[in-house]
């Protein structure tokens, strides 16, 4: 039995052309700067995000770490969203590691931020007060059903910081969803960025990493703490070729994942004790509450029966498209759901 993993877009497997690209890859110490496979899988991030330089990280996890260390003080204040994985899913790095004050703003269904009231955290100067280092928005996001923020979206916050001389970093790790659901080039989302971080382990499908980019000065300066943080890789060009290869042929073919998500949100629609509004799903992330019966015991009997999913806080429950996930599939974990929902109400 075919197991159809919809846990996440993490558990993707590395194309072939990856796995020989691994094998063939040109390697050097890149804690010198020497391993060229690494230096242009950086060249080439910095390219497709519009911005000077880029830095090749352990995960996303690092990448937004090494932007809040790099950006702030301790002692900052940083503006994240409620719902925003940076505050919900990062071990508390940002306060832990990096010593700053986060301020929690509540994210709207789309994932965004009210430029309002991220305007109404800028106080007067005052002994009283943190002074905000940083503001961060994310793209797509993740508790957001997937949502796409568009360049205007982006636009109206980074004018807010801006205005008060603040950095705004985004969480990009599945920015690359948001370019083809909204049909517009990646650089072009992250143009009023300072900085921006993507995953290349996601959508993407490599076995391992992010990039971080952002202007020369920002990138060497993190650089330096992605070292602190033992980030500081050798012959890492056997990893970083897979990022090449996923750059290179790995963009375009996301319209499946959001086509086969649309799919499943539609048929999810159907099956009698689920809610899910098929509008919301528009790129690989689908999320749907259970009327009736433990989430918890819906997704333990649904992987019993072949499709793994995960709880997804409250009645909540997430699926996510990816390579290796086909349209059979879908039509697959779709009757296995119909027959759980049924075996979970009673």
């Amino acid at each position: 039995m075919k197991v159809i993993d919809l846990r996440s877009d993490t558990v993707t497997q590395p194309t072939d052309a990856m796995r020989e690209a691994m094998r063939q890859a040109e390697v050097g110490d890149d804690g010198w700067g020497e391993d060229p496979t690494v230096n242009r899988l950086e060249a080439m991030a910095a390219e497709v995000m519009g911005k000077e330089r880029a830095l090749f990280t352990a995960s996303g996890t690092m990448s937004n770490l090494l932007a809040v260390l790099t950006h702030c003080q301790r002692g900052d204040e940083v503006i994240l969203g409620d719902e925003s994985h940076m505050f919900s899913y990062e071990v508390g790095g940002s306060s832990t590691v990096a010593g700053v004050h986060i301020h929690i703003l509540p994210n709207n269904k789309r994932g965004m931020l009210e430029p309002e009231e991220v305007e109404a955290c800028f106080r007067p100067p005052d002994i009283h007060f943190a002074p905000i280092g940083l503001v961060c928005l994310e793209n797509t996001h993740n508790r957001c059903c997937g949502a796409a923020l568009s360049a205007e979206d982006t636009k109206k916050v980074a004018e807010v910081a801006t205005r008060h001389m603040t950095p705004l970093h985004l969480d990009g790790a599945r920015i690359f969803n948001a370019a083809v659901s909204l049909g517009v080039e990646a650089r072009e989302l992250t143009r009023d960025a300072t900085s921006v971080s993507f995953s290349l382990c996601k959508g993407l499908a490599a076995p391992v990493g992010s990039m971080l980019s952002g202007d020369a000065e920002f990138v060497e300066r993190a650089r330096k703490y992605r070292k602190m943080l033992g980030g500081g890789m050798r012959q890492a060009g056997i990893i970083a070729a897979a990022g090449i290869v996923a750059l290179e042929t790995m963009v375009e073919r996301l319209t499946e994942d959001h086509r086969n998500a649309k799919v499943l949100a539609e048929g999810l629609c159907n099956i009698n004790g689920l809610i899910i509004d098929p509008e919301t799903v528009r790129t690989n992330i689908v999320i749907f509450e259970l009327i009736n019966g433990s989430p918890e015991r819906f997704v333990t009997r649904l992987a019993e029966r072949g499709v793994k999913a995960v709880p997804f806080g409250g009645r909540r429950v997430r699926m996510v498209t990816h390579y290796g996930i086909e349209l059979e599939d879908i039509k697959t974990a779709l009757d296995i759901i119909s027959s759980v929902v049924k075996e979970v109400a009673r």
